[in-house]
């Protein structure tokens, strides 16, 4: 009979690793990035908190491991990346739309994609960069088919879709932290949510609308 090999300490170990990680997602949801310490971790995992430089070797990595697992900007863009693909040849307008629908309703919902936000407008720092960058990946693929559409003509589309990104998670996190009205819409309400997002298909009707005037 063979011998059957002790695995209790990788077990404990595996088990106390996932326990910090997932300790670090309920201090960013329920108390932002400031909350971001060792004892806090620690007390929330249920553990030591010296397991954390044992295990991760310093803070900053747990919580990298636990940012790198979450796939903030693919999950908000829901389904733009499959229209991306169907309609690669086709206008784009309906992209964008998609994607930034999608991204209204998904940052709308998630507490903690509303609070890596805040931190990254917050705190310069390596992994908030690297998060950053990845939505500018997901921005390029797009950009990258849109571009031919407003070649030649004056139509700044990166600016447009910026202005709306931007205007998206202020109104949001507005709404959230304060509870009020932002230019007289109720952003906590369906009608506001549906007036905002009528308001993006009108403004990127219009902005292609002028590109196809500037080429006849």
């Amino acid at each position: 009979m063979t011998k059957k090999t002790y695995n209790g300490a990788k077990n404990s170990k595996e088990r106390s690793m996932q326990k910090l990680i997932e300790a670090v997602g309920t201090i960013i949801r329920t108390q932002g990035y400031t909350g971001l310490n060792a004892l806090n971790i620690g007390k929330t995992a249920g553990v030591n908190r010296g397991l954390i430089n044992l295990y991760f070797g310093s803070l900053d990595n747990l919580v990298e491991v636990y940012v790198r697992g979450k796939d903030y900007w693919v999950a908000a863009a829901g389904n733009a990346g499959e229209l991306m693909e169907e309609k690669r040849d086709q206008h784009t307008r309906e992209i964008l739309e998609s994607l930034l629908v999608n991204q209204l309703n998904y940052f709308y919902k998630e507490d903690e994609m509303q609070k890596i936000v805040l931190w990254q407008l917050s705190q310069r720092s390596k992994i908030m960069y690297e998060v950053a960058e990845e939505r500018e990946k997901l921005g390029e693929a797009f950009f990258n088919l849109a571009d031919p559409y407003f070649e030649n003509t004056d139509v700044d589309l990166r600016a447009v879709a910026g202005l709306l990104v931007g205007g998206i998670y202020y109104m949001v996190l507005h709404a959230k932290a304060n509870d009020s009205l932002f230019c007289q819409i109720d952003v906590n309400s369906e009608n506001g949510l549906e007036r905002i997002k009528k308001a993006i298909s009108a403004i990127l009707t219009d902005t292609y609308k002028r590109a196809e005037n500037a080429k006849t």
